[in-house]
């Protein structure tokens, strides 16, 4: 399992590339948890990979957070045959996508590209977006619509 230490300087780098600025915390934990959080801010009742809770605008130096299921990186990097580390790098990427603006539900695949040149780049798989849109279809891969 990736350490707390290489997944904050993970984090740190994305953010740098991506250009946003401020702190950003990230959450691994289970479905469950992740469940709870989905029906308390998405009135969503389910597990999904990956949420991202944007900063209130006068929260000064804190750009947000992220929650990342396990269970469900475990099981797509299975389905894609590569690490869960990999695969919640992969997943942390795409909520820092959506903290700094970007919403892949509603642009024109800005998002998708960027975050396409973004995982060459951070030497990462095959990107959550690329993954849901059918590039790849092994089994069913968790979507997300991760803004809140």
């Amino acid at each position: 399992m990736v350490t707390e230490q290489a997944l904050e300087r993970f984090a740190a780098r994305a953010c740098r590339i991506v250009g946003l600025r401020g702190r950003v915390t990230v959450l691994v934990t289970g479905s469950r948890e992740i469940r709870a959080l989905n029906a308390r801010f998405r009135n969503e009742r389910h597990a999904t990979d990956v949420l991202s809770f944007p900063a209130l605008p006068f929260s000064g130096s804190f750009a947000g957070d992220i929650a990342v299921s396990v269970d469900i990186a475990a099981r797509n990097a299975r389905q894609l045959g590569h690490s869960t580390d990999d695969e919640i790098r992969v997943l942390v990427l795409h909520g820092i996508l959506h903290l700094a603006g970007y919403d892949h539900e509603r642009d024109s695949g800005e998002m998708s590209e960027k975050e396409r040149l973004l995982r060459r780049r951070l030497k990462l798989p095959a990107a959550l977006i690329e993954r849901a849109s059918g590039a790849r279809k092994p089994g069913k891969l968790s979507r997300t619509r991760p803004r809140v």
